[in-house]
């Protein structure tokens, strides 16, 4: 690069420093060194003009800014003349602007003590009547100094364009406040928004309501038609309810099978209305996809705020619950959330119990209750279920019956279940003579990570895979039959047994229990309870052995608690018996504290 000396008479003084004509000269010196046609070196002036930059001195007291000699360039103004006031300039802003410069300053609180307050902004230009596309996006930054009395009297500074940044910021921005498959609102956009229609409701005294749609069965269209089809789907269900939506609603997806809508100065009947609406638009014809038509299903929960939430979280949180009970079998397919005490009592129950449940994992203080399967002919062990435990903070044990159903509905249960899992191959490692087997819920079975992590778990010893009985409860089995055979032929890979525990209870087809390949069934616990007692018990479960004596799959019976029941199922020639007939589950005092059970 080509050095340029600068002789005395180039240097500013303090009292020119700011003094945009004695700027401009300096610049006019230097550029006349190093425009020598026979160097060829290029314009300083092309150069600011190619990187869009330009200054400018602004006299706020009469309005007068000044130029340099590039900013018509810089700026794409023909004549520099339209915009050598303040006014004139202002003319020029995008209506897309947050601000001006001269709201800036002027409405700046810091206090000039002689070097100037500095500033910068960030606006639009764009020429009159001249189309939207055209605006010029501008950095404006400079300082501004004050006047005899405090107040600003003079501002200059450095404008530049940067509008394809501007651009590129405001694509990021846009995709972290919107949903790139719909298009809507996303789920932390759409709490930010709802907070102004409360000021709104206030200032106007209106009511407005917030509805959360499902979209039904949306795991079974993924498994069906495949991930993109339903993507297809669910994108075409935005535009339908965006196009049956008021300019000033709100839509948002709320989660993966789950829009939400707020709707603008709404009461109850009109709240139903659109609910029911929505239902509709989503019935009246199918979804084209690439694959042909498919059609859509919507259930839907409202409710009315500010009456019924007094904060968006809150809102949101009632018209969950009036979703849950519009997916209840039977249910209306909209439901209005209506106060009550029971359901707020059971809500505050259920925020305890989570709270717990994360206090026990971060504690260890989950822990295995293990109870026998005894070889029926001979009522020695055979293996081990681990039963979940909860070790409250007082010491006293928490039941599954008491954690599980809540763990569920918080999504803790991947986490207990792989505490749980940890616990037993643990057990596996201390008593090479054990075999145990433990309780899978089907949200952690279908986890697209979960074989991953058993492997994991695993390590490299393939003994402990062999003594390992993984157990499925029918309901999980039947919700998706080919992500179940999958999941249940990986475990088998690694030798892991797989039984499907409360056989009985989800009435599973024959072709499902021969094309599942489970290693063991247990029967369903409800119905061996009263089989001494009970004719109808005793004929479903004989029903049950013979479907499973068919298929050639060894049958456990649960909650044997009487010798009778345990000598019936003997003589139908079930191969395993567990019950408190034979032992109850319990968690060794040792492991109480850390310490190892010992089976006896």
């Amino acid at each position: 690069m080509r050095q340029v000396a600068l002789g005395d008479d180039d240097a500013l003084s303090p009292e020119a420093s700011g003094d945009l004509k004695a700027l401009q000269s300096l610049a006019a010196r230097v550029a006349a060194r190093l425009r020598p046609e026979a160097h060829g070196a290029p314009d300083p002036r092309a150069i600011l003009d190619s990187i869009g930059q330009t200054v400018y001195d602004w006299d706020l007291h009469t309005d007068r800014i000044q130029w340099g000699p590039n900013a018509a360039a810089v700026l794409g103004v023909k004549k520099i003349e339209s915009i050598q006031t303040g006014r004139a300039y202002a003319d020029w802003l995008s209506h897309d602007s947050e601000s001006s410069r001269f709201d800036v300053i002027s409405r700046s609180t810091a206090t000039d003590e002689g070097a100037g307050v500095p500033f910068q902004i960030c606006y639009g230009l764009i020429p009159p009547d001249g189309p939207r596309d055209a605006t010029v996006w501008i950095d404006d930054a400079g300082r501004w100094f004050a006047g005899p009395d405090g107040k600003p009297a003079r501002a200059h500074g450095l404008v530049r364009v940067i509008t394809d940044r501007y651009k590129q910021e405001r694509q990021l921005a846009l995709k972290a406040r919107f949903d790139a498959l719909t298009g809507a609102l996303n789920r932390a956009c759409l709490l930010e928004l709802t907070a102004n229609f409360y000021d709104q409701a206030a200032r106007r005294k209106q009511s407005f309501a917030a509805l959360l749609i499902s979209v039904d069965n949306l795991f079974v269209l993924n498994r069906t038609h495949g991930y993109d089809i339903a993507d297809q789907m669910l994108a075409g269900l935005a535009q339908r309810l965006r196009a049956n939506c008021r300019e000033r609603d709100l839509l948002a997806r709320y989660a993966g099978n789950k829009f939400a809508v707020v709707l603008e100065n709404c009461d109850a009947a009109e709240m139903a209305a659109a609910a029911e609406r929505f239902v509709e638009i989503a019935a009246a014809a199918p979804f084209e996809t690439t694959v042909g038509p498919a059609p859509l299903s919507l259930r839907v929960g409202g409710v009315v705020a500010p009456r019924n939430g007094r904060a968006a979280h809150v809102l949101f949180q009632h018209a969950e619950e009036a979703l849950d009970l519009a997916r209840q079998p039977g249910a209306s397919r909209f439901v209005a959330y209506e106060p009550s005490l029971a359901r707020d009592d059971a809500r505050m129950r259920a925020l305890k119990i989570s709270d717990e449940i994360v206090s026990a994992l971060n504690s260890d203080r989950i822990l295995i209750a293990l109870q026998p399967i005894v070889d029926a002919p001979s009522g020695e062990p055979a293996m081990f279920e681990a039963l979940m435990r909860l070790r409250r903070s007082d010491g006293s044990l928490a039941a599954p019956a008491a954690v599980l159903p809540t763990a569920e509905k918080a999504g803790l249960i991947q986490m207990i279940d792989q505490r749980v899992l940890e616990l037993a191959l643990k057990k596996l490692q201390d008593h090479p003579e054990m075999r145990i087997a433990v309780n899978m819920s089907g949200q952690t079975l279908h986890e697209p990570d979960f074989i991953s992590r058993f492997r994991t778990l695993l390590g490299a010893d393939d003994d402990l895979a062999r003594r390992l009985t993984v157990e499925l409860t029918e309901t999980c089995v039947i919700a998706d039959v080919e992500a179940t055979a999958d999941a249940i032929a990986a475990l088998q890979h690694f030798g892991t047994k797989v039984a499907m525990d409360d056989f009985g209870s989800g009435h599973t087809s024959f072709k499902n229990l021969r094309r599942l390949n489970v290693d063991l069934v247990k029967i369903d616990g409800a119905f061996v309870q009263n089989l001494s007692r009970s004719v109808d018990d005793r004929f479903f479960v004989r029903t049950l052995i013979d479907l499973a004596r068919h298929i050639g799959i060894p049958i456990v019976a649960e909650w044997v608690e009487d010798g009778e029941t345990a000598k019936i199922l003997r003589d139908w020639g079930v191969e395993f018996l567990q019950g408190d007939y034979f032992a109850a589950a319990r968690v060794a005092p040792a492991d109480m504290h850390g310490g190892n059970y010992v089976p006896s």
